[in-house]
């Protein structure tokens, strides 16, 4: 009887068996990489605006605080949108008849509020609370990336759960206290960073990567303990952060 498959077949049929069992993986490894990649996040992907508003220009050339604008970041859960009052209480003044501001005149002579674009956001089932990590000393840029260097504003993070949970499950990584200023608060430590920047003040290695949008928590055993020590300073329940009830109501 002649031979119908050639020997060849064998080595065909083995590597069929091994590309059957990996091909879920590749196939989950490249969704995930899809998944995570700036095409679906975002992640640094400028979103055009109403009206081409630069951080940079405002909070670094012009030396803004950043609650000038966003009114209710220490406060509330949301951090709030500058409005058309707010912004004409400069551009009354300046740039008065520039091209791009013309939304802005037309919002204020109308009463229409400007509709801004959202960068960030979380979705329905997540609940986040700007003024309890404000309160906490945890940066801006920890989360939203290097505020002062965006001309036109780009999401900095991904905002994924497993990302936000590195925080929760060790906060004492990312906590800390400006042993140059020991008197400010957690919360005025957060924006007077900014103004320690503006000024040409000696920064921290740490500091550095918070400004910069790089920091992702610290890992030396002193820090880690200082850290733990104003976690108990602050009285933040570090056992019950990682809880699903935190987040999701």
């Amino acid at each position: 009887m002649p031979q119908i498959f050639k020997p060849a077949a064998n080595y065909i049929a083995r590597a069929s068996l091994i590309l059957g069992l990996l091909a879920p993986l590749i196939i989950g490894y490249g969704v995930a990489a899809i998944t995570r990649s700036p095409a679906n996040t975002k992640v640094q992907v400028p979103i055009n605006q109403p009206i081409p508003f630069s951080h940079q220009h405002h909070t670094w050339e012009l030396g803004i605080d950043c609650r000038y604008c966003h009114t209710s970041v220490e406060v509330s859960a949301e951090a709030g949108f500058p409005s058309t009052e707010t912004c004409m209480s400069c551009h009354s003044q300046i740039w008065t008849n520039s091209p791009l501001l013309e939304p802005i005149r037309k919002s204020f002579e109308t009463g229409t509020p400007i509709k801004w674009n959202k960068v960030n956001k979380v979705p329905e089932f997540v609940y986040f609370n700007h003024s309890i990590h404000i309160t906490r000393g945890i940066n801006c840029n920890t989360c939203h990336g290097p505020m002062q260097q965006q001309h036109i504003t780009y999401k900095g993070n991904a905002f994924q759960m497993q990302w936000c949970l590195q925080c929760h499950r060790a906060p004492e990584r990312y906590v800390y206290a400006d042993e140059k200023n020991p008197h400010m608060s957690p919360r005025q430590q957060v924006f007077n960073l900014y103004w320690k920047y503006q000024a040409g003040d000696e920064l921290t290695a740490r500091e550095h990567k918070i400004l910069g949008g790089e920091y992702g928590g610290s890992d030396g055993a002193d820090e880690k303990k200082a850290g733990k020590e104003l976690l108990a300073k602050y009285g933040v329940k570090v056992q019950q952060l990682a809880d699903c009830a935190v987040c999701h109501h």
